[in-house]
């Protein structure tokens, strides 16, 4: 992924942990292959944030921003602090929070920013303090690594993250825990003759709903709002999808 999408803004302050006297600036090599591979394909993401939660990286303060600044790439930076750790806006709108895993990888994102060592699970409380749903690992290359919002929370709190897709024979297939979740909270609800999960094609996952045929459109928005209000109510759900998205299927 490359850091073209993403736009600067938002400044915010972090503290510095003390235990990084004898850091040299340099990534964690473990870290930094898996991130290759991941790149490559060949390493879940899964094991890339593993390795983050046990990590030390570096947060981007920038000193001073000017009213209206424009990078090399045609991205706005917004003046809306002084000194202050900078958001970056994702195509999606939702903020993240950009940290690097060394000094040569932040000076090349922007030769500029101050670095602030702190372990990764401290960046993401941060992140999630600021109510800002993504980090972006290296968002200057040579790697860049979006860590997603459940993987996020998890960073956060201490816990394994477990995405809500898993590997199977023919290619990702949703998580039984999060498959169950969804059948459970979309069933019950009146017209819905049956609701399963599956691997979304613009969001992390679909829910597919077959539904009472003959349905006005009122009819229709009325089960996909009570639909998604469940969705929205599940602790499964919340916590282990990063975004959803609706399907109508055939009833059959």
């Amino acid at each position: 992924m490359s850091a073209a999408p993403f736009a600067k803004g938002g400044g915010k302050s972090i503290q510095p942990t003390s235990s990084f006297a004898g850091d040299d600036g340099s990534a964690d090599p473990e870290l930094a292959a898996l991130m290759a591979g991941h790149a490559a394909g060949t390493t879940p993401l899964r094991d890339v944030v593993a390795r983050l939660a046990a990590t030390r990286v570096l947060v981007p303060v920038l000193a001073e921003l000017g009213a209206v600044e424009e990078t090399p790439d045609g991205l706005h930076v917004d003046k809306e602090a002084a000194a202050g750790v900078v958001a970056l806006e994702a195509p999606d709108g939702r903020r993240a929070l950009p940290v690097f895993t060394s000094v040569a990888s932040m000076a090349a994102w922007r030769a500029d920013a101050r670095p602030v060592p702190v372990e990764a699970p401290r960046a993401a409380l941060s992140a999630v303090s600021e109510d800002w749903a993504l980090l972006v690992v290296d968002p200057g290359g040579p790697v860049t690594v979006l860590v997603p919002r459940p993987a996020v929370w998890a960073l956060a709190q201490g816990r394994e993250w477990r995405p809500a897709l898993v590997p199977g024979a023919d290619g990702p297939t949703v998580d039984p825990e999060v498959a169950s979740a969804v059948t459970v909270a979309a069933a019950p609800v009146q017209h819905v003759v049956r609701a399963h999960a599956e691997p979304g094609r613009k969001a992390e996952v679909a829910v597919v709903l077959a539904l009472d045929p003959g349905l006005d459109r009122a009819g229709l928005d009325a089960v996909l709002a009570q639909v998604n209000a469940r969705l929205g109510a599940s602790d499964v759900i919340s916590e282990r999808v990063d975004s959803l998205e609706l399907r109508i299927g055939a009833a059959r």
